[in-house]
């Protein structure tokens, strides 16, 4: 049995369809002369545009580049026929087939590497390339086809969520300057859909949005699903990429429609989720929402005071049934903590501590429910909570006599003047 074995031929492209094309009768001497003319050129020009046309490892770095880079063009355009790539080398010539492999290369380059619009430059291929091309004009076609093929994917995303975000009044500079992710603003955009309205959220649309799918959710009885449909209108270049975010979206709802999850914890401070839906920074329709919402009785503890010092002291304070205080003096200080002392008793018979009537997380924890601004309750709650576990038994301590643990905690994580 005579078994057949074909010869690998690892000659450069352009090698092979010269080859080809001289064999067959399509390239000429005179042309095979304008080639052997026109090559030595495009080497010392591609050796001082990448380092210099002096030094002869350059220049014969140089020729493999020129050859690698006709190689390209030829077998990118013609998918590797070498009639076609021969009547291409007839048609033109040899310097303007290395600048066509160069452009091709150029173009990958400045095409975008990830989704992310705050990490794409823009503007096209620049001389902080040059590096890069350096090394993209030594690589073999299935290298380039295989960056080609990721970025244009990266392309049609970018492409995807400005036409989604367009049609929701928000266009390619604003996101630019947002700096989000794409895939986040194509899942936004299919809630806001979802929810049938018009605009791509803020932060307090995007928790009004949520809330108002989750009342949708609940109406269906038995049922926490809610219909993502497909936007109307799409391009069909667009519709692989957005189905697939529409089917992360899918896989989001269990929780984005749970509830018992706020909203800013879960969007924001989860981090399976941070980052991966869209909102549009607006601090000033944060803080005018904070001000409708907060309550009179909030807004009057607090003093209009937001910061995690101000809080954590109007929170020990209430967890000692003392008077509300956003800034304690030095003297209170030390009378707050004696008075969680002295109250915080040791049970003579089991050496635990009984309910601590001195300091009790309790009071401010069922206090932020009843009167922090709905959104901030989650963070609130997890501020007190992290405080209290970390200070509770230096508040307590009956070792520490003279109160300097204690006040240097509260000097720390307080408002003590």
């Amino acid at each position: 049995m005579v078994s057949s074995v074909s010869v690998f031929d690892a000659r450069p492209f352009f090698e092979k369809a010269l080859a080809y094309g001289a064999q067959n009768g399509i390239i000429d001497a005179q042309k095979l002369d304008e080639i052997n003319t026109s090559a030595p050129k495009g080497m010392v020009q591609i050796a001082r545009y990448f380092g210099s046309e002096f030094l002869r490892p350059e220049l014969e770095r140089a020729k493999d580049r020129i050859i690698n880079l006709v190689s390209l063009h030829l077998e990118e355009a013609t998918g590797g026929d070498l009639h076609q790539a021969a009547e291409l080398l007839r048609d033109h010539s040899f310097l303007s087939r290395s600048k066509a492999g160069s452009d091709m290369l150029k173009s990958l380059i400045a095409m975008p590497q990830n989704s992310h619009f705050g990490m794409n430059e823009g503007g096209g291929f620049t001389d902080d390339h040059i590096p890069i091309l350096a090394k993209w004009t030594l690589k073999k076609l299935p290298d380039f086809q295989a960056e080609l093929s990721r970025r244009s994917q990266v392309v049609q995303v970018i492409d995807a969520a400005i036409w989604l975000a367009d049609t929701l009044g928000m266009d390619a500079a604003e996101l630019e300057e947002a700096g989000k992710d794409a895939e986040a603003v194509i899942r936004t955009a299919l809630l806001v859909l979802a929810a049938k309205r018009t605009e791509m959220p803020d932060w307090v649309a995007f928790d009004k949005l949520v809330g108002l799918l989750r009342k949708k959710a609940a109406a269906i009885k038995g049922s926490i699903a809610i219909a993502i449909p497909m936007p109307k209108n799409l391009p069909p270049e667009y519709h692989a990429v957005v189905q697939a975010a529409r089917q992360t979206v899918l896989a989001d709802l269990s929780k984005i429609l749970d509830p018992s999850l706020p909203t800013r914890k879960l969007f924001d401070q989860t981090p399976a989720f941070v980052g991966r839906y869209f909102w549009v920074e607006d601090v000033l329709a944060e803080v005018d929402d904070f001000d409708r919402a907060a309550s009179d009785a909030w807004n009057k503890a607090t003093g209009g005071h937001g910061d995690d010092s101000s809080l954590l002291t109007l929170f020990l304070s209430i967890a000692t049934a003392s008077p509300p205080k956003t800034l304690l003096t030095e003297k209170a200080a030390a009378s707050l903590i004696r008075k969680i002392r002295k109250d915080s008793k040791l049970d003579g018979e089991s050496g635990s501590l009984e309910k601590p009537k001195g300091l009790d997380p309790e009071l401010a924890r069922q206090y932020i429910l009843d009167n922090a601004p709905e959104q901030h309750q989650g963070d609130y709650a997890q501020l007190w909570q992290e405080f209290i576990e970390d200070a509770q038994a230096t508040l307590q301590s009956d070792r520490d006599y003279e109160l300097k643990d204690a006040m240097a905690l509260l000097r720390r994580e307080c408002n003590v003047k």
